[in-house]
């Protein structure tokens, strides 16, 4: 394997070559290694590698056009500079077309050699320094060690920092908008807006056009785009062929679905011409049901968080409790366990048939004063589980609305104070 702090390979049969070369970039204050046998390259690579190819385009066993279909296959972002002979300018173009970040003829001009090595190290050295950052947040934000969120992890990794459109398909509370937003902080784009939008309230043309404007140089993220009209679709359609043509990304847009977007195509909802933009690079996330082994891993983890933020102790968690948890089917998925951990984190138990989870310690002041604490305690609990609904906070706690509307004056709750608690889209 290259080490990292080897920022040129230099890859020649000819051993008084690369002798030369690496002469010349050591001197230059280059660190540099040679192979003189190009079958052995992708052997020495190692993914995350912070240098640079330099490669002769003839050589037995790979040439240089092989070597450089493997090393695309393997790394594409890894630039590879390719050495031509005179008079080959149409292998090099070719070279260029098929990845090459650039050529340079031979004689060699060690100047010219010199002026690419300084531009592409930064680049590559930038994009390590990227991929290093997006492993960290991914595996904080998308948790979990199942065969099914790893997968995820790594496609996201692979396809961050790029601009390519994105479709991402999943239930509710899987992480859909968490991914979209992984996708934007770590792409291209990340420096323009993140522009969100729920295609059921485009009804015309105009509508979202309006929130390409708004997204230009950033991201349009489209929740289920099977919603809007034909002919927006047609006009989307055309836009995305535009930017394709051009080779140049004004707008790059990710399509949020809530199931599988083939059964809209199917049903004549969902353009099928949008359907294969749109779908080139896909994501399905899995259903908490899918991964119950996580379950446990990310309850823990919401729970730590919530108590941080509280400047609470973590509790402790039965594991009775724990049992429970992973056997429930959990609709809301990852939201809804984020939700059920928060809960926890302050006393509440939820799912375990009982409903407060701290006894009272002692009889540290008049009965009626605890028994009207502990009432107050009850019902703000259940306005906090259900964000405010009066209707469910009722029915959950089997007391009728008049009722309850009472014994909140009583305490002095308002429901609108726990409306909307943690409705966030994940």
């Amino acid at each position: 394997m290259i080490s990292d702090d080897i920022e040129v390979l230099i890859v020649d049969d000819d051993h008084d070559v690369v002798e030369a070369y690496q002469e010349l970039l050591e001197i230059a204050g280059f660190k540099a290694q040679t192979v003189t046998d190009s079958t052995l390259v992708l052997g020495m690579l190692k993914r995350n590698w912070p240098g640079v190819i330099v490669s002769d385009m003839y050589m037995p066993g790979l040439d240089g056009m092989e070597l450089l279909a493997q090393i695309q296959q393997y790394d594409h972002e890894l630039p590879v500079i390719i050495i031509t002979g005179h008079g080959d300018i149409p292998m090099a173009v070719g070279a260029l077309k098929k990845g090459a970040v650039d050529f340079l003829q031979k004689p060699l001009q060690p100047k010219k050699l010199i002026t690419l090595l300084e531009k592409y190290l930064p680049q590559r050295r930038q994009i390590i320094e990227q991929r290093n950052t997006l492993h960290t947040t991914t595996a904080e934000v998308l948790l979990g060690e199942s065969p099914l969120i790893i997968k995820i992890r790594e496609q996201l990794k692979t396809i961050a920092l790029t601009t390519k459109d994105v479709l991402i398909e999943g239930e509710s509370g899987t992480g859909r908008h968490t991914v979209a937003k992984l996708l934007h902080q770590n792409s291209q784009l990340s420096n323009g807006p993140l522009v969100e939008v729920n295609a059921a309230n485009i009804t015309r043309t105009p509508d979202l056009q309006r929130s390409m404007i708004s997204a230009r140089s950033g991201c349009l993220c489209l929740c289920n785009p099977h919603h809007m009209p034909i002919e927006t679709q047609q006009w989307l359609c055309r836009f995305l062929l535009e930017q394709e043509r051009q080779g140049k990304k004004e707008v790059r847009v990710i399509a949020l679905f809530d199931g599988d977007p083939t059964e809209s195509v199917e049903t004549e909802q969902f353009l099928p011409e949008l359907f294969y933009f749109l779908s080139q690079v896909r994501f399905n996330l899995p259903t908490l049901r899918q991964r119950s082994s996580d379950i446990t891993l990310i309850f823990k983890h919401y729970i730590k968080q919530s108590c941080k933020k509280l400047n609470k102790a973590i509790p402790a968690i039965d594991k009775a409790y724990l049992a429970i948890l992973n056997r429930y089917e959990w609709p809301g998925n990852v939201l809804e366990l984020k939700n059920v951990a928060e809960l926890y984190a302050i006393g509440i138990v939820k799912l375990a048939g009982q409903e407060r989870s701290k006894p009272l310690d002692q009889m540290s002041s008049p009965l009626d004063d605890l028994v009207d604490g502990y009432e107050k305690q009850v019902i703000e609990d259940a306005l906090y589980l259900f964000s405010g609904r009066i209707n469910e906070v009722s029915s959950y706690l089997q007391i009728p609305r008049k009722k309850l509307y009472l014994r909140m004056k009583k305490h002095g709750l308002d429901k609108a104070e726990y409306k909307v608690r943690s409705n966030q889209p994940l």
